[in-house]
């Protein structure tokens, strides 16, 4: 067992890397998980105790308090009529604001709304925009505070009108009160997928930054408009193996994007709550992450 202090990647077998992804994806459950990876712990108590310590520590990772008194956050519901009918997201603004504030949509992974994809929203509501982070699994009661319940919940969704949902959205937020009309997304595995996919959907979606998230269909990359910040893991088989497909038809499109896909790193190298967190490639991707939506998204409206 690797020590429980400051874990990183580095302390895991790649091989248990690799059933945790595939448990965390839906490819296996928890008791195939357990089962593979008890032949790098002592026992069935030591598997367990494996999944434990790669299961996200929200408490500790938070960076951005719920009450932060920066900030001004509310649940606000939305009319999604070709998805769910209503969804809702997490809405988040600083305070005061100095003006219209440009827009950013913050995609979760396959969990739904949880606690740091919320503090993710907070971050970027600090960056000085107006943030908004929709729950997919709203229409099934929201995120049940479990990351389990929130696996089992999410493969009950219907991925189109979850979709829609997300449509609606971008759509509601580009409309919200407070904001300048120039929208931007970021969002990570799960989420990254649905921002590549939303690029193939809203024109008016400027700039987009998906990590490690599944390429969309390479027949829709030419609808792209945004500006795109790729971010993919350097150890990722399952994503990474859409990206050549994926940047030949960006190249073809004429799309302009570049990709950050830093050596070394596990998917959801980002995400701080779990030891696959990188903390310098991380900090370099939000880095890159915000530089684009600076300079895309801070002008006044148009059109």
């Amino acid at each position: 067992m690797p020590n429980p202090t400051r874990l990183t990647a580095a302390d895991f077998d790649p091989e248990v890397l690799r059933l945790f992804d595939q448990y965390v994806h839906g490819a296996i459950d928890r008791r195939g998980f357990l089962a593979g990876a008890a032949r790098f712990a002592v026992g069935a108590a030591g598997a367990a105790g494996l999944l434990a310590a790669l299961s996200p520590q929200f408490a500790t990772a938070q960076q951005v308090k719920p009450d932060d008194a920066r900030l001004v956050a509310s649940h606000v519901e939305f009319a999604s009529p070709n998805g769910y009918g209503k969804a809702r997201g997490y809405l988040v603004r600083p305070k005061p604001a100095q003006g219209a504030l440009p827009l950013v949509l913050v995609v979760h992974e396959n969990r739904g709304l949880n606690p740091h994809v919320e503090d993710i929203a907070r971050r970027i509501a600090l960056e000085g925009y107006l943030a908004f982070a929709p729950d997919a699994l709203f229409p099934l009661g929201g995120y049940p505070g479990d990351e389990d319940a929130a696996r089992a919940l999410f493969g009950r969704l219907d991925q189109d009108k979850t979709r829609a949902d997300f449509l609606a959205a971008a759509d509601w937020l580009l409309h919200a009160e407070g904001g300048n009309g120039r929208l931007g997304a970021v969002g990570f595995c799960y989420g990254g997928g649905m921002v590549n996919f939303l690029a193939t959907r809203v024109p008016k979606l400027l700039a987009a930054a998906p990590f490690y998230g599944p390429a969309p269909a390479s027949e829709d990359v030419a609808k792209i408009k945004a500006e795109l910040l790729v971010v993919l893991a350097g150890n990722d088989e399952r994503v990474n193996a859409g990206w050549p497909a994926y940047e030949t038809a960006l190249k073809a499109a004429g799309v302009h994007y570049a990709l950050y896909q830093p050596a070394g790193t596990q998917h959801g190298f980002n995400n701080d709550t779990t030891p696959r967190y990188d903390e310098a490639a991380a900090k370099e991707a939000w880095k890159r992450t915000l530089a684009l939506f600076d300079r895309v998204l801070r002008k006044a409206a148009t059109g």
